[in-house]
Formats: C-alpha cells, structure tokens, sequence
C-alpha cells in the first residue's frame, strides 16, 4: 500500500525564520560597516540589535529545518512506517 508523503509545516516555518534572519543579518553587517552619521544614529546603535537577532532567527530557522526535515520513512499521518513483510508466494 502506497502512502502519501507530506512534509512538515514547521519546515516551512525553519526555512521562512533562516531566510528572514540571513536578510536581517546582512542587513545590520552592512550597517555596521557602512555606519550612518552620528547625528542620524538611534540611541543604543552600538548594540547591533539586527546583528543578533539577525543571527539568532538563522539558528532557530535552522534547529527547525534540521527537526522537521522530511523523511523518506514518514507517511500521510506523520509517524515512522514499518517496513511490511514481503507478500507469501500462494502458488503451489
């Protein structure tokens, strides 16, 4: 008996939470190497907020990507299959 294989949501939501955390990421590098003037610069800029949650969101993307990673042995209802005995030959 042949079963559907579906893939998780939550490995959707690890790859949605990397590929947000890389952008920030990038983003607060690029800023911190190409800082604003000191006039234009919020008050706690030195922290590189978007540094770390930037990398923080690629982590956890990626606990998620490697958690809910699909698997050839996960059928329609999510649970590991047994692999089924061979049929018994009824010839005689």
């Amino acid at each position: 008996m042949q079963h559907e294989k579906q893939v998780p949501i939550w490995f959707f939501i690890g790859v949605l939470l990397a590929v947000y955390g890389l952008i920030i990421f990038s983003s607060g590098v690029y800023g911190w190497l190409n800082p604003p003037p000191p006039e234009l610069r919020v008050k706690l800029w030195e922290l590189h907020a978007d540094v770390w949650w930037g990398f923080l969101l690629v982590v956890f993307g990626l606990v998620y990507v490697i958690r809910f990673r699909p698997s050839k042995a996960e059928s329609l209802t999510g649970k590991l299959e047994e692999p089924s005995p061979p049929p018994l030959s009824t010839s005689h």
